[in-house]
């Protein structure tokens, strides 16, 4: 068993590989694609909603409310970014259902490009909010010798949420094929309902510390500045 969708190579020429973690990212991102268009198609504001409707409002609603939580005052500005990665990362959990199909955040590569999604989008919203020269100024609170500590801070934590991702799905991917080996039937069912759960957890948990990261890079600095 593969611990890593990045053993799995398609094609190869030289130096370029075709792995599965683009593979499978890239069908991911297809299949998010079509579904958003085949759910949103057919909207309506009328009382007689179809089901996919439904289920479509209780998560849009849920993920805002989760925003509003966190203390973004305005959640349906960041619901696009925020609710994209719960359901990338939540999609790709759910997919180990699918015979063969292996979760691209199984890959170092796949949780460092979310981390750099989100320190990409922490500058961008607060630049937003507060405009350039605001957010550039709340690198250097209190005081000016803050400046390399702040920035520091804002990459060590782009750093620690790729590594906690990816080590949480990791690790179940290695207990998983340990107990393979070793009781290769009942347990590895056992453990694939729960790294179903997991991955779910960790797509909560990954979107909120994205959520917040945000919301201090808004609300939390511009109300800190005099």
């Amino acid at each position: 068993m593969r611990l890593s969708p990045d053993e799995m190579i398609f094609w190869q020429h030289g130096f370029f590989k075709l792995n599965g973690t683009i593979v499978f990212t890239w069908a991911l991102m297809l299949v998010l694609t079509v579904g958003s268009k085949l759910i949103t198609r057919t909207l309506s504001t009328d009382l007689n909603w179809s089901r996919w409707q439904n289920l479509l409002e209780i998560i849009v609603t849920g993920i805002e409310k989760q925003i509003e939580d966190v203390g973004l005052s305005q959640p349906r500005t960041y619901v696009c970014f925020l609710g994209t990665l719960f359901l990338f990362v939540a999609s790709a959990s759910l997919g180990t259902v699918i015979p063969g199909f292996e979760p691209p955040t199984g890959s170092l590569s796949t949780t460092a490009a979310l981390a750099l999604c989100v320190l990409v989008a922490v500058p961008f919203f607060g630049i937003k909010d507060q405009g350039l020269g605001g957010y550039l100024r709340s690198y250097m609170e209190p005081t000016i010798i803050m400046l390399p500590f702040n920035i520091i801070s804002e990459v060590s934590r782009t750093l620690a949420l790729a590594v906690r991702l990816f080590g949480n799905m990791m690790s179940g991917t290695m207990i998983l094929a340990i107990l393979l080996t070793i009781t290769p039937f009942i347990f590895p069912i056992v453990m694939n309902a729960l790294g179903l759960l997991t991955g779910m957890v960790q797509a909560y948990i990954f979107s909120i510390l994205a959520a917040v990261y945000i919301a201090a890079a808004t609300r939390g600095r511009k109300a800190a500045s005099p």
